[in-house]
């Protein structure tokens, strides 16, 4: 850690807070504005070209170096800027959205103008994310510029989160060394984790691994066929299995041994995809190729290994079963986050003095017309009511390990634990728009989040409070050079106590030339998307 060339007093903290709090109630329409044009781009893993092209234009206009694809990742970008020595603080943007998740910001149920229903959108919202922690970031700079406070912002710029594809490789790259502390938001996903900071229980490991069968010597299957055609897949011989027989019997026996794998208690779960590549003819000939993606997120380190073993097992027997060649290629494979307590009480201080976000008329509302279009009575006060409430993370704490095993450490998954393994990290919550269960009803069809994510009355309110209590805890951490300090000495503590070192190689680079979800272009410019829709 870099030392401070002085200690501030504590009124400069206390009128440097005030002057940042002011800057994002001042550029609040800007915000606002940043964040609809991120929304509405919408774009996928490792295929956000535009939303990150966005940010370094921005970052460079307020004044910060830019490097453009840091860690030779096309759509992630590493941020600077400097006032003089002193510590070395880090936030970061998410800009990915969802496939199959196309929703305009309005009160019914509709993809965006122009775009299938099967085109991406904004699920968490990512684009409040990345805009959120910006406004935070821009207001700490103008603070430090007005009250001459030393210390250097980092910003990165972290595609894929969805896959998990990023913050593994800034690591590994560097990207992070140097750090004094590090600031990870989201907004809330789930209960009691809203308007809070996490305690003891972190986000646990995920692996993700694509199985590619190869089918290339399909013509050694049977050696007698075929002695008067050229072609190895004659009609009337038998024809190599293939690699979508492969797919199949790769996909049918995991699936039939998922239960197999790890105990049904402790909140772990596995996911796949399938990745198409064009080849739909039809033809007598075998599929040349077929990929499957698994994802994994597992509380320990110990289940996430077992489930590979079980993966790269059947994979081997289908590839030989169905005359394949098999390749795999990793994803993501982080650890579970380190906590640390003195960050979170700090940030959780400054949360306090923020006040969680609350929701005005015209945000009401819309809720209220979302409520009517699904119909439903509308309610007086139709957001959950921990929406404008704040929690300490203590309490979240008890209240989640009410739901979880004694002996699980870890819950849920996101790469952001790939941070705290290089300096002292805060993850942090505020609550995202959710409308209140009416009773008997069930619960709202996705799209309804979604929509409010993009509504600028219900969504504004978690971009300001965000920026504001990530403002007041840089400013801490700049002037206060103890909590450093004591942060600094709780990493080193927890880092002796539980050595955990990365799980992928120094070089690895993420698959980013995978047949990811994308998009094309027409003649005009416009955005396709595939299938464009039923």
């Amino acid at each position: 850690m870099t030392e401070t060339l002085s200690t501030p007093a504590a009124g400069l903290t206390a009128e440097a807070k005030a002057t940042a709090r002011q800057w994002v109630d001042e550029n609040m329409p800007r915000l606002s504005q940043w964040h609809r044009h991120i929304w509405e781009l919408a774009e996928p893993a490792w295929r956000e070209y535009r939303s990150a092209a966005w940010y370094v234009e921005r970052l460079r206009a307020e004044g910060f170096d830019v490097e453009e694809a840091s860690g030779g990742m096309p759509t992630a970008f590493a941020a600077e800027w400097s006032q003089g020595p002193g510590p070395v603080l880090l936030t970061y943007a998410e800009y990915d959205a969802v496939p199959g998740n196309c929703q305009a910001a309005g009160h019914e149920e509709a993809p965006r103008e122009g775009l299938s229903e099967f085109a991406p959108g904004h699920t968490d919202p990512h684009s409040a994310l990345g805009i959120s922690t910006l406004a935070g970031l821009l207001a700490t700079k103008h603070a430090m510029e007005v009250h001459g406070i030393a210390g250097t912002l980092r910003y990165t710029g972290e595609p894929a989160e969805k896959v998990q594809g990023s913050k593994v490789v800034h690591g590994l790259r560097g990207y992070y060394d140097g750090v004094d502390a590090i600031v990870s938001f989201h907004p809330f996903y789930m209960l009691p984790l809203c308007n809070t900071a996490r305690w003891d229980t972190q986000c646990g490991s995920y692996y993700s691994k694509v199985y590619t069968f190869v089918c290339d010597q399909p013509e050694s299957w049977q050696l007698s066929a075929n002695p008067n055609s050229p072609i190895p897949a004659s009609h009337s011989a038998a024809r190599a299995p293939g690699a979508n027989v492969a797919l199949m019997q790769m996909y049918t026996s995991s699936r039939v041994m998922q239960d197999a794998m790890l105990p049904s208690f402790g909140g772990w779960s596995l996911s796949d995809a399938i990745f198409t590549h064009g080849q739909a003819t039809a033809d007598n000939l075998p599929a040349r190729i077929a990929q499957i993606q698994y994802s994994w997120r597992c509380p320990t380190l110990e289940m996430a290994e077992h489930v590979l073993a079980v993966l790269d097992r059947n994979a081997g027997h289908a590839a030989a079963m169905a005359h394949c060649r098999l390749e795999t290629t990793w994803v993501a494979r982080n650890r579970p986050g380190r906590t640390n307590h003195v960050l979170a009480e700090a940030l959780y201080a400054n949360l306090e003095q923020v006040g969680a976000p609350q929701y005005g008329p015209e945000a009401v509302a819309a809720a209220q017309k979302i409520q009517q279009n699904l119909g439903l009575d509308p309610m007086d006060k139709p957001f959950l009511e921990e929406c404008e409430q704040l929690i300490s993370p203590q309490d979240a704490e008890a209240a989640l390990r009410e739901h979880l095993a004694p002996w699980q450490k870890n819950w849920t998954s996101d790469d952001y634990v790939e941070m705290t393994h290089y300096a002292p990290t805060v993850r942090f919550y505020v609550s995202r728009p959710a409308l209140k269960p009416a009773p008997g009803a069930g619960a709202y069809p996705g799209w309804v989040m979604n929509a409010l994510g993009g509504i600028p009355e219900t969504i504004d309110p978690t971009i300001e409070t965000t920026g504001k209590t990530i403002a007041g805890t840089f400013l801490d951490l700049l002037t206060r050079p103890e909590m450093l300090t004591a942060a600094k000495t709780e990493f080193d503590r927890r880092v002796a106590e539980e050595p955990m070192p990365a799980l992928l190689p120094a070089d690895f680079m993420p698959p980013t030339e995978l047949a990811w979800p994308d998009y094309a272009t027409d003649r005009s410019g416009t955005r396709v998307w595939h299938p464009k829709g039923i």
